[in-house]
């Protein structure tokens, strides 16, 4: 809940420097619910849940109040305001594109930059007594303290990785222990993060789905609905087994798969379920080796690509690692793709016995 008309000079200490600040509240409605889950399953939604940034007030805070840094992604700024709870204190909600802090942090937007001209924009001087605030340790990357300190007198903390351990935080004196430095990322956190991989991939699919289908299901006499399904099939059914592996195998059982690089993770995960695939089908249209070397070479590829995808969601990489691997995987995926095609038209062009 949100709320703008809020009698400003009642926080300002200098009211000839009015500045707006919005009212908000620790209480989720049925809509912040709502879109929670939905911005777990449509990426176009996610980049448009976004809050106003400005600087929130929560419960009743005065000049002597702790204030806390977000992003705008609304799902960040709802889970931080949900953590706090009982408390009186300020958001300080930066512009971050929508993005959450962690990747924000990773691409300059929660960064040194913002936080200066956002402390300035609201006046935040102008309604505190102190010179304190308090960053997630997820934007520590993208914030330079000691630059913040020279350039606004703001001296920053950066609290626990969790906002749920904010309120001990603040009991121990915004002294951090071990566990609220760590970063835990479990399978149900990562099982969490899937519905963003599987879900843009199966509308993918749908199309590729389509092709395939003409593509078999093609004749000197037209498109026979016989062929395309039976010829098909195996390709559909091995497609899907590229979407489950790559978008959502690999990422839920990404600590125990062999390997640090993503795109082997996603490929052994591709290869063994395409080999499972195969071996139970048994197809005569199989035991085609053009056909054969397209199932093994493309499907694992596909795999692997899906499970380059959830680098960004992960805390197991760095922009830097996430570089590496596109410089040597997306070569791969070309050739790969390339050779695919070529020989699936041979294979076609031998059907139709123009070769």
């Amino acid at each position: 809940m949100i709320d703008k008309s809020i009698n400003i000079t009642d926080y300002c200490r200098k009211p000839e420097q009015l500045t707006t600040i919005y009212k908000t509240s620790s209480e989720w409605t049925r809509e912040d619910y709502l879109g929670s889950l939905k911005c777990r399953l449509s990426n176009s939604f996610r980049m448009k849940y976004k809050v106003e940034p400005g600087l929130y007030s929560l419960g009743e805070p005065d000049g002597n109040s702790d204030v806390f840094v977000s992003a705008n992604y609304k799902l960040s700024f709802n889970i931080l305001r949900k953590a706090l709870n009982g408390l009186s204190v300020w958001i300080l909600v930066l512009d971050t594109k929508g993005i959450n802090v962690w990747c924000a942090a990773g691409k300059g937007t929660f960064g040194t930059e913002e936080l200066v001209k956002r402390i300035n924009k609201v006046k935040l001087s102008s309604i505190l007594n102190h010179g304190r605030i308090i960053v997630p340790q997820l934007g520590a990357v993208g914030v330079n303290a000691d630059a913040v300190f020279k350039q606004t007198g703001f001296k920053v903390y950066f609290g626990p990785v969790y906002a749920k351990d904010i309120k001990n935080y603040l009991k121990t004196g915004k002294r951090k222990t071990s566990e609220m430095r760590k970063i835990e990322f479990s399978m149900l956190d990562r099982l969490v993060l899937t519905p963003m991989e599987v879900i843009p991939a199966i509308k993918k699919f749908i199309i590729f789905g389509i092709i395939v289908l003409l593509f078999f299901g093609l004749q000197p006499s037209g498109i026979l609905f016989k062929s395309a399904w039976l010829s098909g099939m195996p390709f559909l059914l091995l497609g899907l087994a590229s979407i489950i592996g790559g978008a959502f195998l690999t990422p839920v059982l990404l600590p125990f798969i062999p390997f640090r690089s993503f795109a082997v993770k996603g490929w052994l995960i591709g290869i063994l379920s395409v080999m499972l695939i195969i071996f139970f089908l048994n197809l005569p249209e199989q035991k085609n080796i053009l056909i054969f070397t397209v199932e093994i070479l493309f499907f694992p590829m596909a795999s692997s690509y899906l499970a380059l995808q959830f680098t960004g969601s992960t805390t197991f990489t760095n922009m830097s690692g996430v570089k590496k691997e596109l410089k040597i995987a997306l070569p791969v995926y070309f050739i790969s793709a390339a050779i695919s095609i070529v020989l699936l038209l041979i294979y076609k062009l031998h059907k139709l016995g123009v070769i």
